[in-house]
């Protein structure tokens, strides 16, 4: 069965989104000239067992831009080529540059349900922490992706609202000061 695995950028403090909703503590670029190379190739690593995105209509929104990104070589060209899923209850319709558009559900609970019992590679969910804390709450969380950042936030929106019980399946430092841990979900 297909596992749904959620990515998230995060702050030592724990924090997922700033009070306005960005990502100001993000500061490194994978793909620039100047990246780590171990760095730019463990992020495409993270998206090789995936074949769908999943997104919140907001995220969807602030991400159509890769669409269109140049310089984003095989991470990108993977990321466009991905199935999409955007859970709203207000798009009629949700392009993706001249790649196919994303399919568009009201119930996101019931469509990742369904996309594990089908055949294929597992589910990516980036950001989206609305959609995130539904489908968490759901039962349907699978694995954690955290990039944590060299950096304490002190405010903002936390990734748990509450008590979450996490087993380790690996870490991996980077020159970046970037860390990417991987949590299983214990349920």
């Amino acid at each position: 069965m297909r596992k749904l695995i959620v990515q998230q950028w995060v702050t030592l403090d724990g924090v997922v989104a700033e009070e306005d909703g960005g990502l100001g503590f993000v500061n490194v670029r994978p793909f620039a000239e100047t990246s780590d190379p171990a760095y730019a190739e463990a992020l495409l690593g993270l998206i090789e067992p995936v074949d769908t995105l999943i997104l919140g209509a907001r995220t969807y929104a602030q991400s159509t831009g890769w669409a269109t990104a140049e310089g984003q070589g095989e991470y990108g060209d993977r990321l466009n080529r991905m199935a999409k899923v955007v859970a709203s209850t207000t798009l009629t319709e949700a392009p993706w540059g001249d790649f196919p558009a994303a399919t568009i559900t009201a119930d996101p609970v019931a469509t990742v349900r369904e996309l594990k019992r089908q055949p294929g590679r597992d589910l990516w969910l980036f950001g989206s922490l609305t959609l995130m804390r539904t489908l968490l709450e759901a039962g349907e969380v699978d694995q954690f992706q955290l990039l944590v950042c060299p950096v304490g936030w002190g405010s903002g929106t936390r990734l748990f609202e509450d008590r979450r019980e996490l087993e380790l399946l690996d870490t991996a430092g980077f020159s970046t000061g970037v860390v990417i841990q991987k949590y299983a979900v214990v349920n």
